[in-house]
């Protein structure tokens, strides 16, 4: 009997399942397998249950039933489980077979396992895949990478099962070679901690500032979604605030204060530091998780360390939409240092990243969609080479009728002891981006001073270097 698997997956965790399933609907019939046999049994039995899904109860058998090229896509853990289960299939896959890796994967880690499985003769790709369990159900944003010669065997299937915008284009394309698809999720993660973060920021300016009720603050998500803000992120806390416990209470009032993270906000930040990219609001981001965790700190700190009240004494509804305004900005912001990470590791890795088509990928199914990213779309389609978003005319005149609001929500917070890190910092770095002259002449006139690390002068060419003997 001839093989039936168009492709087989691998990891049968939550978002493994709703994978396959998807898969399924779009008529392609998935060769499903997991290392505890058990958890094979009981998909096929539940939720499988007659279905084309295939299910395999060993490598061997997966592989078997693959047509070919056999395609094999992992939903592991990453890290060492992604590498064990690469060379337990090597010894079972031909030349010109794939091997995808759609978990969350460090993209040098990609980097690594192209080159290590092309060596064998096979294809490998690294895809991000972004939308959560929903989204791998419905249809999430998909951002593969890595041999791009395997990309036409997998293609159909991605962009079948892929998220959709209004005129029907996939949330899916080919992002580059090697690590490109998972360092583009990277990011797209990062983007995802500031978002999240410059919301957190709006709804305590709200809650302890002008002391409104989740009700209230509900009320006026909703209306934020209805406009220039309509995003998944601003949706979700929307229902968040309204969402009642078992007792009548808004349940968001009841659950700690204290906020995880897996790491790709990290690696966003470490990267942008070795590469010399400001991506200034997603460090702040992921350091305000950092602080949340300090949560005994914090109580002990809170008896002993004096500040202002942080009643705003203002008009409401003009303060609220001063805040639209400064949310609005700061994640044009966002974005824009984004936008610029990606740009200088394309000139780093060899990449040929096209940025419109990354902005679409993200415009649906994934966590940060949005109506904003149309925008962004359009700024690189009419500017494919556009040095950095904030010069693009929409953003620009945005950015100009945000900035009252945005500066008055600085100050008003900073007056009244508020934390806004991510909206501070992305004011700051929008004044400093617009600023033709810094102060840094003297931070390296002093690095000179005690380092002789020599400095460049406004009256001689870039590139020739002096060096002053301070203290002779």
């Amino acid at each position: 009997m001839e093989p039936q698997g168009d492709i087989a997956l691998i990891g049968l965790a939550v978002m493994g399942r709703n994978l396959i399933l998807n898969m399924n609907d779009h008529g392609f019939t998935v060769v499903a397998y997991n290392r505890t046999a058990a958890k094979v049994d009981e998909f096929m039995a539940g939720e499988a249950a007659g279905t084309n899904i295939i299910g395999a109860r060993s490598i061997p058998e997966m592989v078997t039933n693959l047509k070919r090229p056999r395609r094999v896509m992992m939903l592991v853990k990453a890290g060492q489980p992604v590498d064990d289960f690469i060379d337990q299939l090597l010894p079972y896959l031909e030349p010109g077979d794939i091997i995808i890796d759609g978990g969350n994967s460090l993209y040098e880690d990609s980097i690594r396992r192209t080159k290590y499985v092309e060596s064998r003769g096979l294809h490998f790709i690294g895809t991000g895949v972004s939308g959560g369990e929903e989204g791998a159900r419905t249809g999430p944003s998909i951002m593969p990478g890595g041999s791009e010669a395997a990309w036409p065997y997998v293609k159909n299937i991605f962009q079948a099962i892929s998220a959709k915008v209004e005129d029907g284009a996939p949330c899916c394309d080919w992002v580059g070679a090697n690590g490109a698809g998972h360092y583009v999720k990277m990011v797209h993660n990062g983007i995802e901690y500031g978002d999240m973060q410059l919301i957190c920021e709006a709804y305590n300016l709200m809650k302890n500032g002008l002391s409104m009720s989740a009700d209230e603050m509900h009320a006026v998500f909703k209306e934020w979604n209805e406009g220039d803000l309509d995003s998944y992120l601003i949706e979700i806390t929307r229902d968040i605030l309204g969402y009642k416990d078992e007792n009548g209470g808004p349940l968001v009032e009841k659950i700690l204060d204290t906020a995880g993270q897996k790491g790709t906000g990290k690696w966003t930040v470490i990267n942008s530091a070795e590469l010399g990219m400001p991506t200034t609001l997603i460090a702040e981001a992921v350091f305000a998780r950092c602080i949340s965790a300090l949560k005994d700190d914090r109580i002990k700190a809170s008896t002993k360390l004096r500040g202002p009240k942080p009643a705003i004494s203002r008009d409401k509804a003009k303060f609220i939409e001063d805040i639209r305004c400064a949310l609005y900005a700061s994640k044009i912001v966002s974005y824009a240092q984004g936008f610029m990470l990606m740009r200088a590791a394309a000139k780093e890795y060899g990449w040929k990243l096209n940025y419109g088509n990354i902005a679409l990928m993200w415009r649906g199914g994934c966590i940060i969609r949005s109506a904003f990213l149309g925008k962004i779309k359009d700024a690189y389609d009419k500017h494919p080479r556009l040095q950095n978003l904030l010069l693009d005319t929409f953003f620009k005149r945005a950015i100009r009728q945000s900035q009252k609001g945005w500066r008055n929500v600085v100050a008003v917070a900073a007056k009244r002891g508020i934390p806004v890190p991510a909206i501070s910092t992305a004011l700051a770095f929008f004044d400093s981006y617009r600023t033709e002259q810094l102060p840094a002449n003297l931070l390296q006139a002093q690095r000179d001073y005690f380092g002789a690390h020599t400095y460049e002068r406004i009256d001689k060419p870039r590139g020739e270097f002096f060096h002053t003997n301070w203290t002779g």
